[in-house]
């Protein structure tokens, strides 16, 4: 979706504003939850934290749920079960995020489509906001930082003022019900501040890696002795696809009903290709039994095979495989092992 307009809005505005969407849909935001930032419904407005830290959990658990339904089935056929679809307004959500989502709408909206992603994306409006790059963040390199599309609305908190880009007619109707908070007056003044920050913004990353290169070296290294050295130290646990904003691997399971085995419902719920089990079939054949052949494939899709189908990284930088991995297998050592042909000792 092309912007259609940039306007200007005073930070005073901005939480009344923010209130006011809830008549467009529920409204979810990164909230606090046991100490952990989520994302999830806000009990108020100071529940929300924005362009702050990132969720452990990307945005992709609010389209491709961990865990739910898909039907319930008997002797006569299926029912879908679309209960869990409802309209929302995600508000405060980071470029990365953005870019996530456009991604997954490249592999669930594609022929066949699913479903259930494609029900909730079309209920749900997309509030984005600026951020500032965390520790672990090189979403610079992934060239993530900036979006074009993918938002109804876009706020980028200069201090003293918000520079909005209204990418939807939705974003435009959002707009309408406080018009009077917008100006569309942005003088060039606004512009140099917009860029200053930008400016500053760019300065502030502390991690890269030259994307352009993986995907040749990763053909090149196919068959490199880097992956077994970093199979001896990876455990298997999944930790990296389950926090990965682009991971989007499911299984599915039918949980017959107890009084009536003809009866029962199908469960989907998320899996990954580093699971041991995850490429075994029929007659206990598995196609990547060995952690050196599961990791290989994780890091082709993220730095090779999806660039080359649809001319964009599988990863968005965001940098939660590097905060979560308990043994230091990320994007970022892999990308330096590729270079460098050494596994880092760290």
């Amino acid at each position: 979706m092309p912007t259609v307009r940039i306007l200007k809005m005073k930070p005073e505005y901005f939480r009344t504003f923010v209130e006011s969407l809830d008549k467009f849909g529920t409204l979810y935001g990164p909230v606090y939850r046991n100490g952990v930032l989520t994302w999830d419904t806000p009990e108020s407005f100071d529940d929300l934290v924005f362009g702050g830290e990132h969720t452990m959990i990307p945005i992709k658990k609010l389209f491709h749920p961990p865990r739910f339904d898909m039907f319930r089935f008997d002797s006569d056929g299926f029912t879908p079960d679309y209960s869990s679809i409802e309209k929302r307004v995600i508000v405060g959500v980071p470029p990365c995020e953005i870019h996530s989502l456009l991604r997954l709408d490249e592999v669930f909206m594609e022929k066949p489509v699913d479903p259930y992603y494609a029900k909730q994306r079309e209920n749900s409006a997309i509030i984005g906001y600026s951020c500032l790059p965390s520790e672990n963040c090189f979403c610079k390199s992934t060239g993530t930082d900036i979006v074009e599309e993918g938002f109804d609305l876009f706020f980028v908190d200069l201090g003293e003022f918000y520079l909005v880009w209204v990418g939807s007619s939705l974003g435009h109707d959002m707009v309408l019900v406080h018009e009077d908070y917008f100006d569309d007056n942005v003088t060039h003044d606004d512009i140099k501040k917009y860029i200053a920050w930008r400016k500053k913004r760019d300065g502030m990353f502390t991690k890269s890696f030259d994307f352009r290169s993986m995907p040749d070296l990763m053909e090149l290294s196919y068959d490199s002795p880097i992956w077994e050295q970093f199979a001896e130290k990876c455990l298997s646990c999944g930790q990296c696809t389950m926090v990965c904003p682009t991971c989007n691997c499911y299984n599915v399971t039918d949980i017959p009903d107890v009084s009536d085995t003809l009866s029962g419902r199908r469960e989907r719920h998320w899996d990954s290709c580093m699971f041991v089990d995850y490429s075994l079939v029929a007659g206990g054949h598995n196609f990547r039994g060995a952690r050196a052949d599961r990791l290989k494939l994780w890091y082709t899709h993220k730095l090779r095979a999806y660039a080359s189908e649809y001319g964009k990284p599988a990863c968005v930088g965001c940098g939660r495989c590097v905060e979560t991995c308990p043994v230091e297998i990320n994007v970022l050592t892999v990308a330096e092992a590729l270079v460098t042909m050494e596994v880092p000792a760290r």
